[in-house]
């Protein structure tokens, strides 16, 4: 199935200033950059046909994979001067580059890859700045057995704050944290059908647009996880998920053949 990976935003939390234009996806967490985490995840599961909607520093994204090196995260033979490679990372990958432009939404990058997809009735989207150890074949067996145009994972609220009660007399009635509401937040994992298309207009997005009139019409599904979720919105998260990365905390790299505390992650 092939995967669309929104990665032409700003990501302004996460820059270091003005000259930085270095796109969120590109954010290096231990020797690989976000993006590279995520394809990973989806061509763990034997989803290896990308297609990335480039837009704001898209020439970092670009020159990255041009220029890949494969014994960055691979063991390999030095003899006689030539490297021989033990294992890969993209060989067996396909990926489309495609400007999206710089100020585009969400859906609208989607509308401008669609030729891409080759009607294809069933795609994955994704972010690519939000790792995860979801069960992805689960996630689309449920969804390609229902009657709808879209799935959206959905994880807990991951704030640390506490919502507070109060009463017309201003006397606090409870407090309960964020986290223990019983709310779900968009996990930013999609599962879509060409249906999608015909509710995201011009400029429009994908969740807001998309996603909020499939609700209406009772054709949006959603795939909840309680597992291992992180976003990398800010600089903080970001180098959270570096630390883990480096003490070798890394639930979301199911390749690695690890049993993760959810049950996932076998190679």
């Amino acid at each position: 199935m092939k995967v669309v990976l929104f990665c032409g935003g700003y990501g302004l939390r996460m820059r270091a200033g003005a000259s930085d234009d270095v796109p969120k996806p590109m954010a290096m967490v231990g020797p690989r950059p976000l993006i590279w985490h995520v394809m990973r995840y989806y061509a763990h599961f034997g989803h290896k046909e990308f297609i990335l909607c480039l837009g704001y520093g898209a020439h970092h994204i670009k020159d990255f994979f041009l220029n890949y090196e494969e014994t960055t995260s691979n063991d390999f033979v030095l003899r006689g001067g030539r490297t021989e490679l033990l294992s890969t990372d993209i060989a067996d990958w396909t990926i489309t580059f495609a400007q999206t432009g710089i100020e585009s939404p969400i859906g609208e990058r989607l509308r401008r890859v669609r030729h891409h997809l080759d009607g294809d009735e069933m795609f994955l989207a994704n972010y690519a700045d939000v790792l995860t150890d979801a069960p992805l074949p689960e996630m689309i067996d449920r969804f390609s057995r229902r009657d709808a145009g879209a799935s959206m994972m959905v994880v807990p609220p991951q704030s640390s704050f506490h919502c507070v009660e109060l009463g017309e007399d201003g006397l606090v009635g409870g407090i309960t944290p964020v986290s223990e509401l019983p709310l779900w937040e968009n996990g930013g994992y999609f599962v879509l059908r060409q249906e999608v298309f015909d509710h995201i207009p011009e400029n429009g997005d994908l969740v807001a647009d998309g996603c909020a009139q499939l609700a209406k019409q009772g054709r949006l599904v959603a795939h909840q996880h309680r597992g291992f979720w992180k976003p990398t919105d800010t600089v903080k998260e970001k180098a959270a998920l570096d630390e883990a990365y480096a003490r070798g905390d890394r639930p979301w790299a199911v390749w690695e053949g690890k049993r993760t505390e959810a049950g996932v992650g076998t190679a």
